[in-house]
C-alpha cells in the first residue's frame, strides 16, 4: 500500500472514528426515548400512592369552627406539630394522637372526629410542613429543595435541579429512600418511557436523587472536552496527511 492510499485510509477511519463517537455519546442524552408520541395516547396513571406521615415529619394543622374561643390562635404551633418516635403528635384538647402512617387526609378526619366533642363543626387543614427532596451530583443547581404540596416527581425533582447536565449518566440515577427505619437504594433509568410506570416515579418526604457524572467529567467539567479532543486530533491527522502528501509530491 502506498503512502497516499495509506493516508487515505486514515482519513477514512479517523472521519469513522469520530462519527461513531459522536452517535454513540448522543444516544445516552434524550429522556424517555421509547415513549409513544401518539396524540392519541392516554395512558392511565395506576402508580400514584398518597404520601404517609412518617417520624419526625412537621405537620402544620390549622383547626377553625363555629366556636373558635374554643381553640384560640395561640393554641396552634407556628412551627407545627413534630411527629414523635413513637409516631405521635400531641394535639390540644384531645392530647396524644397517632399520625404515622396515615395520609394527611386521614389524619385530618381523625382529628375532626376526635375534636367534635369540644367544637362545633371543625374543619381541620393538615400538611407537612418540612417536606422536601434533595437533588445532587452532576446538576445545574444541586440543593435542597422544599415542596409545597405533597406531589413531587422525579423530571420535576430534576427540573428544580436545572436539569442534568451533559456529562450526567441519565440511565442510572440513584435514588436513596428512608422507610420506616430502612434505607433503600433505587437505580432510575431517564433514557426509558418504563420510568413514568415506576413506583418511584413519585418522590416521598427526604428523597434524595443523586446524579452521577460519566468519566469525562474528570477531565474538563464538560462533554465539549472530548469533542474537542476528538476534533483536533482528526485536523492534525488531516494537516499531517496534507503535509505528507506535499512532501511526496
Amino acid at each position: 500500500m502506498n503512502i497516499n492510499n495509506r493516508t487515505h485510509l486514515l482519513l477514512v477511519l479517523s472521519i469513522i472514528f469520530f462519527a461513531a463517537s459522536s452517535c454513540n455519546t448522543y444516544k445516552n442524552i434524550p429522556y424517555f426515548q421509547n415513549v409513544d408520541r401518539s396524540a392519541t395516547v392516554n395512558e392511565k396513571i395506576d402508580n400514584y400512592t398518597p404520601i404517609t406521615i412518617q417520624k419526625q415529619d412537621i405537620l402544620g394543622i390549622t383547626v377553625t369552627s363555629l366556636n373558635p374561643d374554643a381553640w384560640k390562635d395561640d393554641t396552634e404551633k407556628p412551627n407545627g406539630y413534630l411527629v414523635d418516635m413513637n409516631g405521635n403528635i400531641q394535639l390540644p384538647l384531645v392530647g396524644s394522637i397517632k399520625a404515622e402512617g396515615f395520609t394527611t387526609n386521614d389524619l385530618r378526619q381523625q382529628i375532626e372526629s376526635k375534636l367534635a366533642t369540644y367544637l362545633k363543626e371543625p374543619s381541620v387543614n393538615v400538611r407537612i410542613i418540612n417536606f422536601k427532596i434533595s437533588v445532587i451530583g452532576d446538576v445545574a443547581h444541586p440543593n435542597v429543595y422544599p415542596i409545597p404540596n405533597e406531589r413531587v416527581t422525579v423530571p420535576e425533582a430534576l427540573g428544580l435541579a436545572g436539569d442534568l447536565n451533559i456529562t450526567g449518566i441519565r440511565n442510572n440515577v440513584l435514588l436513596i429512600r428512608e422507610v420506616n427505619g430502612n434505607r433503600q437504594f433505587i437505580n432510575i433509568d431517564l433514557t426509558t418511557a418504563d420510568l413514568f410506570k415506576s413506583p418511584y416515579y413519585y418522590l416521598k418526604n427526604n428523597d434524595v436523587i443523586y446524579v452521577q457524572p460519566d468519566k469525562t467529567k474528570s477531565n474538563s467539567g464538560d462533554r465539549s472536552y472530548r469533542t474537542i479532543s476528538l476534533v483536533l486530533a482528526t485536523l492534525s491527522l488531516v494537516a499531517t496527511i496534507v503535509l505528507t502528501a506535499v512532501v511526496n509530491k
